[in-house]
């Protein structure tokens, strides 16, 4: 009997540490914004099992207009965040913020200036322009450069409500627009609109860059390598694979996100090339060079979008989570 007895609790001992092994390191993600394209290896990691096979158990919690996840991570409640670009970075690390980037999704900052089709000859005439609308995070983030390096001037801006009603009954009017987004809700409506990208001339932030605490980096660099690969090999398979059950996660978190327009989204991302160009070619998606990181961080101080006390460049990011040439195996095999 206590044969019997001792083999059973051997048996469920068993069972439940192959349950806890098979449930992985518990992963919560914040992004910044609506689920979308631009999320779109975070979601196909969780949906075809990346995470999984990776020991993690994922969850994404959806940033958005309601939503402010920033806070989040330094707090604790999430692991990662999705964060915009590398001048909420010099912000954290200025005021003692401990997090750092880990991976840079984004080669180029999809951030653009959108005009109607034909009203103005090239980005330069955009100094012309009576009216470009801006948010507030935009007349004190990459304006101040349009206006130093450029000529732009403070008298042209306006606010914008995120909504496309004033830019489509003004030809003559210039907005800021996501590169993967507003150009495309805009020609949906009729209007045909050129975008500038920033990123083309000389606005050299990395975007939907990748943070974490340093906290977990010093704690559990296994659990930070592991989650940032596998989001890599997420976002190859995304890209260039079949992404069809990303798709339906995206749509699940947003359902007002239709298939044609995380189609659209996604042809963007590739006609753009923000996410796989440059660096990532030879090191990966999720490439980051430091050198790259001081020299925005020198821009951003030349032109006043940063002041204040110099900051420590090595406490913005770091490389050691990226640049080792993961995923390139699987875009070869999926994109010859």
């Amino acid at each position: 009997m206590k044969n019997l007895l001792g083999a059973a609790i051997a048996a469920l001992s068993l069972a439940m540490s192959a349950q806890l092994a098979d449930a992985g390191d518990k992963v919560t993600v914040g992004t910044n914004w609506l689920a979308q394209a631009g999320h779109g290896g975070f979601y196909q990691a969780l949906a075809d099992g990346t995470y999984e096979k990776y020991g993690l158990d994922v969850t994404i919690e959806m940033g958005g207009p309601q939503v402010n996840n920033r806070p989040m991570l330094a707090a604790g409640r999430l692991d990662f965040l999705l964060t915009g670009n590398l001048l909420l970075s010099y912000h954290n690390v200025a005021n003692n913020i401990p997090t750092t980037v880990v991976a840079a999704f984004y080669q180029k900052d999809p951030q653009v200036l959108m005009a109607h089709e034909g009203a103005y000859k090239d980005f330069n005439d955009l100094i012309n322009a009576p009216t470009i609308l801006l948010a507030k995070d935009s007349q004190y983030g990459f304006f101040p450069w349009l206006v130093h390096d450029f000529g732009f001037k403070d008298e042209q801006i306006r606010p914008y409500g995120y909504s496309l009603a004033q830019f489509l009954g003004d030809e003559k009017m210039v907005q800021q627009a996501y590169a993967t987004a507003e150009p495309i809700y805009a020609e949906k409506q009729g209007a045909k609109v050129t975008t500038y990208l920033l990123a083309d001339h000389g606005y050299s932030t990395y975007a939907n860059t990748l943070e974490t605490r340093q906290e977990l980096i010093d704690k559990n660099p296994d659990l930070v390598q592991r989650f940032v690969d596998a989001t890599i090999v997420g976002w190859n398979n995304f890209l260039y694979g079949d992404h069809s059950k990303a798709y339906e996660l995206i749509q699940k978190d947003n359902p007002d996100m239709s298939a044609e327009t995380l189609d659209g989204e996604l042809a963007m991302l590739k006609k753009l090339e923000l996410i796989d160009s440059g660096d990532t070619l030879e090191k990966g998606i999720g490439a980051i060079s430091m050198d790259r990181v001081k020299d925005f961080y020198e821009l951003a101080v030349k032109a006043g979008i940063v002041t204040g006390d110099k900051i420590d460049i090595s406490k913005v990011a770091t490389d050691a989570f990226v640049n080792k040439g993961v995923g390139l195996d699987i875009k070869k095999q999926l994109n010859p």
